[in-house]
């Protein structure tokens, strides 16, 4: 089994690391301490330097990649600019990548049933990234007189559920689900279509 970046007196985040090998394995319920203690070369009891248990490890697992999704989701916004639908779009791609390239991560965030406001520092960083997605939905409604504008909550929270839905389905490969098209264009011309359909962008956009 992979020990990917251990150390030795680093052992909190050999335990992280052993966390992301096994949730890729067996998904984030499908493991024991035990089972990652082992993975990172360390008896059980060690892990509670560290971890009050498993949740707790689970928890630090999802916090780091929030930390990371918030960061690309920020670049993929910066890269975007001045042109606030080519950062939406952006935003909306770096969801896809983030899920491809850090399956792991994204498990603990999204799979593992842990609530992001019962961890402090969890709810903290998880926040960054929706807030990347709040700045850009509310860049696309700045034209918009206040008293017509859709509620930018509302607007990303939507087009947060429509990439989520599009990386469950069509890019960790949900049973059944089946397209012809790329991921990327299924999620950019959904949100297209929605933001079409709120006013927000001009028909021929």
């Amino acid at each position: 089994m992979s020990k990917r970046g251990y150390h030795h007196g680093n052992l909190k985040q050999a335990l992280v690391d052993a966390a992301l090998t096994l949730i890729e394995e067996k998904g984030p319920q499908g493991f024991t301490l035990s089972q990652a203690a082992k993975a990172a070369g360390v008896t059980p009891a060690a892990v509670y330097r560290h971890f009050q248990g498993r949740d707790d490890l689970i928890a630090e697992t999802a916090r780091q990649g929030y930390a990371i999704f918030a960061d690309l989701m920020e670049y993929a916004y910066q890269t975007g600019q001045p042109s606030a639908l080519a950062s939406l779009e952006a935003v909306g791609r770096a969801y896809l990548a983030f899920a491809r390239k850090y399956p792991g991560h994204y498990m603990a965030m999204f799979e593992s049933g842990l609530a992001i406001t019962a961890n402090s520092e969890l709810s903290v960083v998880a926040s960054r990234a929706s807030d990347v997605l709040e700045r850009a939905a509310r860049d696309l409604s700045a034209h918009i007189a206040p008293e017509k504008r859709p509620p930018v909550a509302m607007v990303s929270a939507h087009i947060w559920a429509l990439s989520h839905g599009v990386v469950e389905l069509y890019t960790r490969g949900a049973p059944g689900a089946r397209t012809p098209f790329p991921a990327e264009d299924l999620l950019e011309t959904g949100i297209g279509i929605y933001l079409r359909g709120l006013g927000l962008i001009a028909p021929d956009s």
